[in-house]
């Protein structure tokens, strides 16, 4: 597949962090899954997770998320020291995650997954305002260009391309910080799969900050506007992704390149 020039400079390196991550670890017993992890994350920027599997994303993702409290260090949003109870205060924070299994209600329709466990209501009788989440899905679909027959259409009825649009759009109506997203395109086509990171590369717009778990390098390399390599639980090194390569990601992946200081 052509690599779409997708990735324009990146403006916000300079700003304060929209999330800090200050000497992370997590312990299950005695097994450390993260050790000593730190990392900021800017608005309108993309950043890569990358590692083989076991080497801690998903835990970390888990522990931005709200899922999993650190066992140690510091998580700051916007600047403000937080400690989220569980995953519900952290998408309160303007948290999203759009996870593999996307976490969508098959049969329902679309406009009902854009506000699921959100539903507005209006009047005495507190209806659901289904009017206002239709106008509401029909002009983020728009915005965002995801392309399904309509928002009345039934989740199930959907591609894995349409059904990944669906999630990321949701994450973007709810997110005013951060996006999580964990291998958005692993079960999708080439077709499918440019069409979400077109998706992705649209969030730099919308000034939001990206971390994105995916086991494909080129793809990595398409998207991100710097990689961080874990192994086994450690911080291996995080790199501008204009000035690394595939073979010096690699080499920190599989070890023969070893942590040094960032």
């Amino acid at each position: 597949m052509a690599e779409p020039a997708l990735k324009p400079a990146n403006t916000q390196a300079d700003s304060s962090p929209v999330l800090s991550l200050r000497g992370i670890q997590k312990n299950f017993g005695g097994v450390t899954a993260i050790e000593n992890f730190s990392l900021d994350l800017h608005a309108g920027e993309i950043v890569a997770l990358v590692g083989d599997n076991g080497a801690g994303k998903s835990t970390l993702v888990k522990i931005i998320s709200g899922v999993h409290p650190p066992s140690e260090g510091v998580m700051e949003l916007s600047g403000e020291a937080v400690r989220f109870a569980d995953a519900s205060v952290a998408r309160e924070r303007g948290i999203e995650v759009v996870y593999q299994d996307l976490a969508l209600a098959d049969q329902q329709p679309v406009y009902m997954n854009m506000f699921l466990g959100r539903e507005p209501v209006r009047g005495p009788l507190r209806v659901l305002d289904r009017r206002g989440m239709i106008e509401a899905t029909e002009k983020l679909v728009r915005e965002l260009d995801v392309r399904i027959p309509s928002v009345r259409a039934t989740i199930r009825n959907l591609s894995g391309g349409q059904r990944q649009g669906v999630a990321i759009a949701r994450a973007t109506h709810w997110a005013t910080k951060l996006i999580l997203l964990d291998e958005p395109t692993a079960a999708l086509g080439v077709a499918e799969t440019a069409k979400v990171e077109e998706l992705v590369a649209s969030l730099r717009a919308r000034n939001i900050a990206v971390l994105i778990i995916s086991h494909s390098l080129d793809q990595v390399f398409r998207l991100s506007d710097r990689i961080c390599v874990l192994r086994r639980g450690r911080q291996i090194g995080v790199r501008r992704t204009n000035d690394t390569d595939k073979n010096e990601i690699i080499g920190m992946i599989t070890g023969l390149i070893e942590s040094e200081p960032a």
